[in-house]
């Protein structure tokens, strides 16, 4: 079944899009950072041209070790929230930790989700499993996301074998499918959750 964007557009779900992850001597925990960056504000871009909801997630650790003065937490400024746009802070890797984010997800008519950014191995997974639990959609845009580079091995093959795991529970789509067709977008609803 295909869905009009115009019609019903999805929420653009920016995961994570925070300094850390580009941070220089941190750098080597994120594959294709700079690349990933740059298709994450074209979409972005996309959806504010359009007037299209945009929500913002951002991971604050609440561990002993975790430093609140820092700036590494602070979006990446480029991608940062406008004005209007939705932000939840979550203390775990899914999104779902937040409570004002299960709130605002339990109260829309059709949750449908474009999710992009950093963290795909935690934020973005996590997140993609409870909202499948819960009946929500979600889309993963591949070539939009990136992950730490795991402690052994190849990290391209890593990030194939967690997105692999992740079309299980949501569509995998590409930022030029969702560029191309710009305002005429349209999305792809299936039984495994996209």
């Amino acid at each position: 079944m295909l869905v009009s964007v115009d019609d019903d557009p999805p929420i653009l779900v920016c995961a994570d899009l925070q300094v850390e992850y580009l941070t220089q001597g941190r750098r080597h925990v994120i594959l294709d950072g700079d690349a990933t960056m740059s298709r994450c504000q074209d979409l972005l871009t996309l959806w504010r041209d359009n007037l299209w909801p945009v929500m913002h997630l951002k991971r604050i650790a609440q561990a002993a070790w975790f430093n609140p003065a820092s700036k590494l937490t602070d979006w990446i400024p480029e991608l940062k929230p406008r004005p209007g746009e939705m932000t939840f802070e979550h203390p775990l890797p899914s999104a779902y930790s937040s409570s004002r984010f299960v709130d605002f997800m339990s109260n829309i008519r059709s949750v449908r989700c474009v999710l992009l950014g950093f963290s795909l191995d935690e934020t973005i997974l996590a997140t993609v499993v409870d909202g499948f639990h819960r009946s929500h959609r979600y889309q993963v845009v591949g070539d939009a996301v990136a992950c730490r580079q795991p402690g052994a091995g190849e990290a391209a093959t890593y990030k194939q074998a967690v997105m692999n795991v992740i079309a299980n529970f949501a569509t995998i789509r590409t930022s030029a499918e969702l560029v191309r067709t710009g305002g005429a977008i349209a999305v792809q609803m299936n039984a495994t959750g996209g």
